[in-house]
């Protein structure tokens, strides 16, 4: 026996764990599908088309960039065009002059002092001077250094020092020193004041001692260069700029252009940055959807067939948007999702979603900062004129102020960027469009999404509490009375979930079809029981609580058959929530086998309300019933009856799962007593010793 328990809890505890499994699985299977269909719509738009073109073939049509890229052989071009155009950068040394003046001045130095020197003949003067004088200078001007005067020679010392110096202050680089010697030469020969042998000895001298003083500074030169190439902008072909057009011939640096575009069919390389690029901005765009509706509106998050709802309708949008683009991007209907969205789901999400839908679709259409503008001003003004929409008429008024938004968003961004009338009139006639599509496409596609989806919509709701349904002609024919009474209770729970921010139609349409069940045997109630014959009078205590109790399962099974949505069975089920049928329990306690009685057997079987307005039609159904039964009603009387119901569900405990605070109790009652003052009738009035008895009294003998 032991050994079977543990088996049965290891078999429960994998089948609990496989059914949590399932339910991950369930939201990852959504995750890929959401990410692989929205990437794959992006992708096929944004892939380039693909050319066969070699090297020196023509351009079968205009090759146009698929997005901004660098034409990194136009720049090189325009870098190395910067380097050579830089001039080479000299240093200057002073010393050099310094050395050249040091070299003339030691040569005159000698050959003054040797001629002062009164001991040595003339030829020993020549052999020192020879022999001494380190500029190498031939015999012929050695000799004239020496014969000629003093007087000439110093001038001609002068003038030496004269033209070194402006030679060399204007510098004298390596590769210029012959044509520099040449033009000294040339200028020394034109000088009138020196005989043609004092020339030579001027010329020698200049010649000989000379030299560059300007010298190439390399690393100066290479940081200028550097410095120039870096200030070259780079050379950028824009998303739709032409690379190629029509009949010119493929170059080398045209063609890898195109092979880093990834567009030629003869190359295998794929555009990574392009995949790599739409999957960050469908995945970021995923995250931020779901983290909104984990975060605000959990309970849509929990139910998955919600979120494939949202992401069909986005889906569906994105391929009927690529469709119209091919005619203009301004008829694209971004609006249309919102606007189901805030009907079939909730306002902020539809807000959302058409804001995800615009940075999709503005990839696509290349960032117009026109189209992109529309789409949010024409989504929003979408969302805020359908949130509360009781006719599906009204939806082409919605439209209309879709149009609206778009044309006046279209001309006066239009005007703003361009003077061309025509053409932005042209824009604004397609945002007129725009809107009549997405009314067309909402009014025409919402019915499938409220059948397949199984979504209350205010539209839905407003449909379900039209007298001409079938259900309620029924109960209007079968049980008159108890149509009266939730006709009753409807207005109860109207005005009171209002009052409270709650789902007032939805309280409205749940208190019409909260005691449909009573149609299966409607004389056990007492505002059917058109004789004074009461069929309880002749069955016991509890065969009549059954009955009594059973109502509520006969409303879930018409429910059922008539298709009603969830939201609308809740009241069925939760009206009465686990309340003891007061009365048919003390009759029965009062009977021979009363002490045998459970108590528990003449109580609803619940559940309990788990929402505001389940909780206030229970209120309603209670106090329309006890309220009517009182005999010259007054406002006092009202309230006390009132407030007696309404405290003794809460300490019933029947208001525990709702979330109903006690200051929302209080306004409640208040609205209560507003309305039945002013619908009321006389009837005959419950003893007021056992409010606890009111529910049995009405299921006996009024309405329940």
């Amino acid at each position: 026996m032991k050994l079977y328990n543990k088996l049965i809890d290891k078999l429960s505890n994998n089948f609990i764990g496989k059914i949590f499994k399932m339910r991950r699985l369930q939201y990852i299977l959504f995750a890929i599908i959401f990410f692989v269909s929205i990437f794959s719509v992006l992708t096929l738009n944004l892939k380039p088309e693909k050319f066969d073109l070699a090297l020196g073939q023509r351009a079968p049509a205009d090759i146009y960039s698929p997005k901004d890229i660098e034409d990194r052989w136009a720049t090189q071009k325009l870098r190395d065009e910067a380097s050579e155009s830089v001039e080479l950068i000299y240093s200057y040394d002073t010393g050099v002059h310094i050395e050249v003046k040091r070299e003339i001045e030691s040569f005159f130095h000698l050959v003054y002092e040797i001629r002062n020197d009164e001991e040595l003949t003339q030829e020993e003067k020549m052999s020192v001077l020879q022999e001494e004088n380190h500029l190498n200078l031939e015999i012929e001007n050695l000799d004239v250094a020496l014969a000629t005067s003093l007087e000439k020679v110093n001038y001609l010392e002068t003038y030496i020092y004269e033209i070194i110096a402006q030679s060399m202050n204007a510098g004298i680089k390596v590769e210029d020193l012959q044509s520099e010697k040449s033009n000294i030469k040339e200028y020394i020969l034109l000088l009138e004041d020196f005989n043609p042998q004092l020339q030579d000895l001027a010329i020698a001298v200049t010649q000989a001692t000379i030299r560059p003083n300007m010298f190439f500074d390399i690393e100066a030169t290479e940081q200028l260069r550097r410095q120039a190439v870096e200030s070259v902008e780079r050379i950028m072909i824009k998303k739709g700029d032409v690379i190629l057009k029509e009949g010119n011939i493929a170059t080398f640096d045209r063609l890898e252009l195109l092979r880093e575009l990834a567009i030629l069919t003869d190359d295998s390389k794929v555009d990574v940055m392009l995949y790599l690029g739409i999957a960050a901005i469908v995945l970021v765009l995923q995250l931020l959807l779901l983290a909104y509706i984990y975060v605000f509106n959990k309970e849509i998050f929990n139910q998955i067939d919600k979120l494939y709802l949202i992401f069909i309708i986005m889906f569906g949008t994105l391929i009927i948007a690529n469709g119209l683009a091919n005619i203009s991007i301004y008829l694209m209907p971004v609006a249309v999702s919102a606007m189901l969205l805030a009907i079939l789901i909730e306002p902020r999400i539809a807000l959302l979603v058409n804001l995800c839908l615009t940075i999709l679709i503005s990839i696509i259409t290349g960032n117009d900062i026109i189209f992109i503008t529309m789409a949010i001003v024409g989504g929003i003004a979408g969302v805020f004129t359908v949130v509360n929409m009781q006719q599906r008429a009204t939806i082409f008024v919605s439209g209309a102020v879709v149009s609206l938004a778009n044309i006046i968003t279209i001309i006066g961004i239009g005007f703003i960027h361009s003077n061309e009338v025509v053409n932005v009139l042209m824009f604004g006639f397609y945002g007129v469009l725009n809107g009549l599509i997405c009314s067309i496409l909402t009014v025409g596609t919402l019915p499938l999404w409220e059948h397949i989806f199984r979504v209350v919509t205010p539209l839905k709701l407003v449909e379900l509490f039209n007298p001409n349904q079938p259900l309620l002609k029924k109960l209007l024919i079968e049980a008159p009375g108890t149509y009266h009474h939730s006709i009753i209770v409807g207005n109860l729970s109207e005005s009171a979930a209002d009052a409270v921010g709650g789902n007032s139609l939805l309280a409205r349409v749940g208190a019409f079809y909260h005691d449909i069940g009573k149609i299966k045997r409607p004389y056990f109630f007492k505002e059917n029981q058109l004789t004074s014959e009461n069929p309880h009078e002749n069955i016991t205590p509890s065969l009549s609580s059954l009955i009594i109790t059973g109502h509520v399962k006969d409303g879930i099974e018409l429910g059922k058959k008539h298709k009603l949505p969830p939201e609308v069975m809740d009241f069925i089920h939760q009206h009465h929530g686990d309340t003891l049928v007061a009365y048919f329990y003390h009759k029965a306690k009062n009977s021979e086998n009363g002490e045998n009685i459970d108590e528990q057997s003449f109580r609803y079987s619940g559940p309990k309300p788990c929402t505001k307005e389940t909780a206030i039609v229970m209120l309603a159904d209670s106090v329309e019933a006890a309220v009517r039964s009182i005999s010259s009603p007054s406002k006092d009387k009202i309230e006390k009856l009132i407030h007696k119901i309404v405290q003794e569900k809460l300490e019933d405990g029947q208001l525990d799962e709702c979330n109903l605070t006690l200051k929302e109790l209080e306004i409640i009652k208040k609205t209560f007593v507003k309305v039945m003052q002013g619908i009321f009738h006389e009837r005959i009035e419950y003893p007021d010793n056992d409010i606890k008895e009111l529910k049995g009294r009405k299921a006996y003998g009024t309405s329940s």
